[in-house]
């Protein structure tokens, strides 16, 4: 965590100190006490020291394990198994200890917990423009290290996807169709080949690097004119096929993020001009990365080669369920999406970014194609940590 950093977005917050009362799942609360409790506990920022108050249970491990100035457990208050009002007289007591009448939460912190403090005269502030999420978003050496190894498991997982997408066999062409396998359906084995076989396959390669995820994408077809569909069924030759999979490493908690649209035989017309205009759309859109520029400025370098070919987008045409339907980008760390913004609006970039850029173009008639790669801003551009070959047909 860079204090500096933190101090510096802080100091105009009108409060004494920053409280979250969250679970490891809520990244700034990870990000601040870098525990991962599973059980939501109590952390407040104040005067540049780190203070947790946890249960009993997390107790000894957070002594150990927590980027925390002190930690305190429930039963330095007397308290361990008593009711709501005597919890929040703890929390009270907790605060008032560290010499804090006010305090700052998130836009998402429970809403119970700020009544109960300021029913107890401490005042209580919405930090409305999440400013921990902001100094989150200026990655470390030493995350943007984490998140690079995240990354490496990323792509031994698509290659195993990959292969096993390149090494399948079309019913009717390269195997005899069984007579309740469909012409053109990817065969492995004899069986057909589907997207909850892929992800099977990722998900295990995943295991074995260290790393985990809770959901993933394999959308061929028609599926894939939807970015968020996960995909489900047999995969078909001569179609696109979408693997987007954003891994977190179970040691760090950090997260990566990649997409390749693959093809097995032969793709129609507008299939291939698809994909060549996506691959020139993450060009420029890569082009424009740099300190200083916006995210919009790099949303539009990915527009502006989809405009020029005539398809629509979102900044021409709001409403269109066609096209390049989603923005470029987004940030990435302990959440799989966190600032900045690749998009109309999007802020502007600083050294520490890990961004995504992923344009992509989508229609049901068509299918869908999409290409990611995951880059850091740097002083004078960026960093791509993304190591793997962007090709369509698969190998």
């Amino acid at each position: 965590m860079n204090r500096t950093r933190l101090d510096d977005r802080l100091a105009d917050l009108d409060a004494d100190g920053y409280l979250l009362d969250a679970s490891q799942e809520d990244a700034n609360q990870l990000y601040l006490s870098g525990f991962t409790g599973p059980d939501p506990f109590l952390t407040l920022y104040a005067d540049g020291e780190v203070h947790l108050l946890v249960s009993g249970l997390e107790y000894g491990r957070a002594t150990t394990e927590a980027a925390a100035d002190t930690v305190q457990r429930h039963a330095d208050y007397d308290y361990e198994y008593g009711g709501r009002e005597e919890r929040n007289d703890m929390y009270a007591a907790f605060v008032r200890e560290k010499g804090v009448d006010s305090v700052s939460m998130p836009p998402r912190g429970p809403v119970g917990t700020a009544d109960a403090l300021r029913e107890r005269e401490i005042d209580v502030f919405v930090d409305g423009d999440d400013r921990l999420q902001e100094v989150r978003a200026v990655k470390t050496d030493e995350e943007i290290d984490a998140i690079r190894e995240a990354q490496k498991a990323n792509e031994a997982a698509m290659r195993a996807a990959e292969e096993l997408i390149a090494g399948a066999e079309v019913a009717g062409e390269d195997a005899p169709a069984d007579g309740d396998v469909e012409p053109g359906v990817l065969l492995r084995d004899g069986e057909p080949l589907t997207s909850e076989r892929v992800t099977e396959e990722i998900e295990v390669t995943l295991l074995r690097h260290g790393c985990a995820l809770d959901e993933t994408i394999v959308a061929g077809g028609a599926q894939a004119a939807d970015p968020h569909d996960r995909g489900s069924g047999p995969l078909r030759a001569n179609e696109a096929v979408i693997v987007d999979i954003f891994p977190r490493s179970k040691a760090t908690k950090y997260n990566a993020d990649m997409t390749r649209t693959f093809c097995v035989g032969e793709p129609g017309e507008i299939l291939r001009e698809w994909y060549d205009l996506t691959e020139r759309a993450l060009e420029a859109a890569l082009d424009a990365v740099e300190p200083g520029a916006t995210g919009e400025d790099v949303h539009a370098a990915a527009c502006e080669v989809y405009e020029s070919a005539g398809e629509p987008t979102f900044r021409t045409d709001p409403e269109t369920e066609t096209g390049f339907i989603h923005s470029t980008g987004h940030g990435i760390g302990l959440d799989v999406h966190e600032s900045p913004r690749l998009a109309s609006g999007g802020e502007e970039l600083e050294p520490g970014h890990v961004i995504t850029v992923e344009p992509g173009l989508y229609d049901p008639e068509v299918g869908g194609v999409r290409i990611e790669d995951l880059v850091v801003v740097t002083e004078d551009g960026y960093d791509n940590l993304t190591d793997y070959p962007v090709r369509f047909a698969a190998e």
